[in-house]
C-alpha cells in the first residue's frame, strides 16, 4: 500500500515565495508508484490542500489529517519545505511531535537553535571542532551605541538577522557610520539583531545526511559571487552566482570541509538533509563556520539538488531516501 505523504510549504516569513518553489522541486521528483503526496501550503490564516481540480481542504489541525470525498487522511511522514517560520525554527516540528507524526528534519530543540544564529554560533565554537567568527548580539529593547559595539568586534563587520534566512536585511558594513542604519533595517522586521566580523576568504557549502545510522556529505559546492556578498539578489538571480560543484579545491581541503560538516551535524543532533556553509580564510587556511540550514532550499538550481546530481543519483532517489529515513527516527 502506498504511504500518504503530506509536503508542507509556505510558512509566515519572507521566504514564503521560496518555500513554495522548494516544493514544487520535491513534489516532482518524489516517486508516485510508491508515494501519495498532498502539497498543504501553511499561512498565518489556513493550512491548505489544493486538489488537482482546484478545490481546496482545510486540515484538521486537531490531528493533523484531511477530509476528502468522505475519506480521512491519515499522513505516515510529512516532508517539511517550509523556510522559516513555522517549519525552520521548531514550533511546526513541535506540534507534530506532540501528535506523534513522524517527518523528514531536525526535532524542535535542535531546529529552535540552529534557527538562531547567534545561540548555534556558540554551541559550535564551544565544542572546538571549527572556527567561529566573533559576534554580539543585539536586541531592539535594549541596543548598545555604536561605540560599545565597536569595542568588542571589528569593522568590517556583517549586520544580519538571527533568526532570519535567504540574506533578507543583512548588510556588510564599512564604516562605523553605517552601522546604526543597517541595525535599524533588522529591526525593522526582527526583535533582534546579530553584528558579526567579516572573514575574507572563499565560500563553501555542503549537504550532509544520515541514513540507517550512516553519515553521508555531499560533494562540496564553492559559492563565487559577482557581488560583494552572497545576498538575496545573489542567491535568486540568475548569474549572479557561479556556484561550482564539485569545488575546485585540493582534496585534503574538501575532505576538511566534509568531516566538519559531520562532526557538526553530529555535534547539533541533526536529523535529514542539512546544508553547512563555511568560509576558508584567506590568508591562514581556517575553516570558519557561517551557518547551518536545517531546511535547505531545494528549488531545480539550488545547492543541494546540484550536490546530489553530481553524485549521480536522481532527486527521486535521494527524497524517497530522506521520507524512507524518516520512518526510523
Amino acid at each position: 500500500m502506498k504511504k500518504n505523504i503530506a509536503l508542507v510549504a509556505g510558512g509566515y516569513s519572507g521566504e514564503y515565495a521560496i518555500s513554495i518553489k522548494t516544493a514544487i522541486t520535491i513534489e516532482n521528483n518524489i516517486d508516485k508508484a510508491l508515494y501519495n503526496v498532498y502539497k498543504i501550503i501553511l499561512d498565518k490564516k489556513n493550512w491548505k490542500y489544493t486538489a488537482a481540480d482546484g478545490t481546496e481542504t482545510e486540515v484538521d489541525r486537531r490531528d493533523f489529517s484531511l477530509s476528502l470525498e468522505g475519506t480521512k487522511i491519515i499522513f505516515d511522514t510529512v516532508f517539511i519545505a517550509v523556510h522559516g517560520t513555522p517549519g525552520e525554527d521548531g514550533k511546526f516540528q513541535g506540534y507534530l511531535e506532540m501528535l506523534g507524526i513522524p517527518f523528514t528534519s531536525c526535532g524542535a530543540i535542535v531546529a529552535g537553535l540552529t534557527f538562531n544564529k547567534i545561540f548555534c554560533n556558540r554551541v559550535v565554537a564551544q565544542s572546538g571542532v571549527v572556527h567561529v567568527s566573533k559576534s554580539i548580539h543585539l536586541f531592539k529593547n535594549r541596543s548598545l551605541p555604536v561605540e560599545e559595539i565597536l569595542k568588542q568586534v571589528s569593522l568590517p563587520v556583517f549586520v544580519k538577522p538571527p533568526e532570519g534566512g535567504s540574506s533578507l536585511a543583512t548588510t556588510k558594513v564599512k564604516t562605523p557610520e553605517d552601522l546604526q542604519p543597517a541595525i535599524d533595517a533588522v529591526y525593522a522586521i526582527e526583535s533582534q539583531a546579530m553584528v558579526e566580523e567579516f572573514v575574507k576568504g572563499r565560500e563553501f557549502s555542503i549537504g550532509v545526511y544520515r541514513v540507517q545510522g550512516e553519515l553521508t556529505a555531499l560533494p562540496v559546492t564553492e559559492i563565487i559571487s559577482t557581488k560583494e556578498f552572497f545576498d538575496y539578489e545573489a542567491k535568486y538571480t540568475p548569474g549572479m552566482t557561479n556556484e561550482v560543484t564539485p569545488a575546485l579545491v585540493d582534496e585534503p581541503v574538501a575532505n576538511n570541509i566534509a568531516e566538519t560538516a559531520k562532526k557538526i551535524y553530529d555535534l547539533l543532533n541533526c536529523k535529514g538533509i542539512c546544508r553547512v556553509d563555511f568560509i576558508l580564510e584567506e590568508n591562514t587556511g581556517k575553516l570558519y563556520f557561517l551557518e547551518i540550514n536545517t531546511i535547505p532550499g531545494q528549488s531545480e538550481n539550488s545547492i543541494v539538488p546540484q550536490q546530489v546530481r553530481a553524485t549521480g543519483k536522481t532527486l527521486i532517489e535521494f527524497y524517497g531516501t530522506l521520507i524512507e529515513e524518516s520512518f526510523r527516527q
